[in-house]
């Protein structure tokens, strides 16, 4: 069983949400009216799980194939009902692979795993959003700029 908590901290929708055992995460709202963006909103932290979740997944999987996979990004876009309650409708993860000799059949078979056996958030989701996905292998050991979501 997991506990949970958040904690209104304001100010507007400002919150701490805390973990039994573990570190607190800042929650606030995208909208101006209502927050300062201080921190991602509660529908923002269900796609960041959701990366989160396959790209755990996918770097152990290739971790086990022996892939030389150096480093791993996982963008998501996702489009919400445009009424209450605003679920996500339509989900897209990209998935960016880093390293030199990296096999391709072995990254999508990882990513297969991940979206059809392995990960909890995707099994969840697929239940309410059409997700997709899609991937490129790029020969650098690292990115770029990591955590860049533009890329």
């Amino acid at each position: 069983m997991a506990n949970v908590q958040v904690t209104w901290t304001g100010p507007g929708m400002r919150m701490v949400g805390d973990v039994e055992g573990g570190p607190a995460i800042l929650l606030d709202s995208s909208s101006p009216e209502y927050g300062t963006h201080s921190g991602p909103s509660p529908m923002e932290l269900l796609l960041l799980g959701l990366a989160g979740c396959t790209a755990m997944d996918v770097i152990s999987i290739m971790a086990k194939k022996r892939q030389p996979m150096t480093n791993l990004q996982v963008k998501v876009q996702g489009e919400r009902a445009d009424t209450h309650p605003k679920i996500w409708t339509k989900i897209h993860l990209e998935y960016i692979a880093y390293g030199q000799g990296i096999n391709e059949t072995a990254l999508a078979r990882a990513i297969e795993l991940s979206e059809s056996t392995y990960c909890s958030a995707n099994a969840m989701l697929s239940k309410a959003a059409e997700i997709t996905h899609s991937y490129r292998i790029v020969e650098t050991a690292n990115p770029n700029t990591p955590g860049a979501i533009n890329a």
